[in-house]
């Protein structure tokens, strides 16, 4: 899913599927378009048009407060379905991440 600003491509968000599960594998804000709060805005979107309850992402630690305000949940990797246990063990290898889950009820459609 992109979002475009003055003709040009300012925020990006992707999403795979893993078995009957959706993981958000990426969100990106170009750099000349941050501090506008596109993320937020597309954030929103996804929030009433896009995700459903039980989408997972593995944010990075200094994003987790963001992702929290849309509806995502801190969970325990041990939680995590076991297609994505894997994935969640391979990607933290080589870097800190946080697993979430999205929840309906957490969600801020408000915003």
């Amino acid at each position: 899913m992109v979002g475009y600003m003055e003709n040009q491509m300012a925020v990006v968000v992707r999403f795979r599927a893993i078995e009957q599960y959706r993981l958000l594998t990426g969100m990106l804000v170009i750099p000349d378009f941050r501090g506008r709060g596109l993320g937020h805005e597309l954030m929103c979107y996804c929030s009433q048009h896009v995700l459903a309850e039980g989408d997972y992402c593995f944010a990075y630690q200094h994003l987790e407060g963001f992702y929290a305000q849309h509806g995502f949940k801190t969970v325990d990797c041990q939680e995590l379905p076991n297609s994505l246990k894997g994935l969640y063990d391979r990607y933290t290898r080589t870097k800190a991440l946080v697993p979430m889950k999205y929840l309906v009820s957490e969600s801020s459609l408000g915003m």
